[in-house]
């Protein structure tokens, strides 16, 4: 079950974008099962594989192999998944001097159930990711006014999120926020987002408005850009994506592909939106990179070994006859 992780790509044509994620990292414990159990059902599954995961880790892996150079600020525990974790990522070339070893509480786990069509349940205990501070982004203020692209998501203290959001702006870097998991959040977050990044039950979550087609996604993007975000992109799934802008709507045409598991589509997908933005491409340009590079993603198992490299999305892109 466990894929190999693919090697980090070098160009030596293009300057690599700088980019700092603030976020959290996991020990995912991930089993396939034959269906997601119903409430209070026990099932048999098949074999227990463990991988690297947490959402802010996943996109630091997702935005180095797509080329980015990345720096990663978060927590872990003092034991062994948080030194797995930390190996990991600096395997994949990525700055982890911001990862801080807390002695107080333990390493995130995320237990992971995926049925056969690629359909997921998660619980995640949050551990150390918990405990990330507003002093752990200070210490950051270094490597984000070096970034062109500072990259948050919802699984660390939302005071946390709402520091680093603040930093970024004051070193005139673009923020990108993944709104997972959602959860009620205060105006002045939405003021510092150059680009939300919500799938449909997120943008439901946060707007209350229902978002089951491209009218609705509509609605909940408008609803955004009302509350303070710049700009936009609704993850429509198999529908593609819908990119807001004060200019108006542009729809992301969706990539055919065979699911096998969605565990961090919207990790691939936030990362390439932050490489390819930070490469100086248009949002709906970045944004049908970033929805190949999520396509490709749910064609392996696990978070962080489904993290493509750049030519495996350029490969996607040119198989389904999409320009990038």
């Amino acid at each position: 079950m466990n894929s190999p992780a693919a090697p980090r790509p070098r160009r030596s044509h293009r300057i690599a974008p700088r980019i700092t994620v603030v976020g959290s990292l996991n020990a995912d414990l991930v089993i396939s099962a034959p269906r997601l159990p119903a409430e209070g059902e026990t099932i048999l599954g098949g074999v227990l594989a463990t991988f690297s995961g947490g959402k802010g880790a996943n996109q630091a892996v997702a935005a180095a192999r797509l080329g980015a150079e990345v720096v990663m600020v978060g927590r872990v525990g003092n034991d062994a998944f948080g030194g797995r974790v930390r190996t990991g990522l600096r395997a994949e070339g990525i700055d982890v001097s911001l990862i801080r070893a807390d002695e107080e509480a333990p390493s995130g786990v995320a237990l992971i159930t995926v049925d056969p069509a690629g359909r997921n349940t998660i619980v995640v205990a949050s551990g150390a990711n918990g405990r990330v501070s507003a002093a752990d982004v200070a210490d950051a203020r270094n490597a984000m006014t070096s970034s062109q692209i500072v990259l948050l998501q919802l699984e660390i203290p939302l005071d946390a999120v709402i520091a680093a959001a603040r930093e970024a702006r004051r070193s005139a870097c673009r923020v990108i926020l993944d709104p997972a998991p959602a959860q009620p959040l205060p105006d002045d977050l939405y003021h510092g987002v150059s680009v939300i990044t919500p799938n449909e039950t997120e943008a439901q979550a946060l707007t209350g408005i229902s978002v089951q087609d491209e009218r609705g996604a509509a609605a909940a993007a408008a609803r955004f850009l009302d509350l303070g975000c710049e700009t936009a992109v609704i993850k429509l799934g198999a529908r593609g994506a819908l990119v807001a802008t004060g200019a108006g709507l542009t729809l992301i045409s969706p990539v055919p592909v065979e699911p096998v598991d969605t565990t961090a589509a919207g990790d691939a997908f936030a990362a390439a939106l932050a490489v390819a933005l930070a490469e100086g491409r248009n949002l709906p340009a970045a944004a049908r990179f970033a929805n190949v590079a999520g396509a490709f993603a749910v064609t392996r198992r696990g978070a962080q070994p489904s993290m493509p490299t750049r030519s495996e999305v350029e490969a996607l892109a040119r198989a389904s006859g999409i320009s990038l």
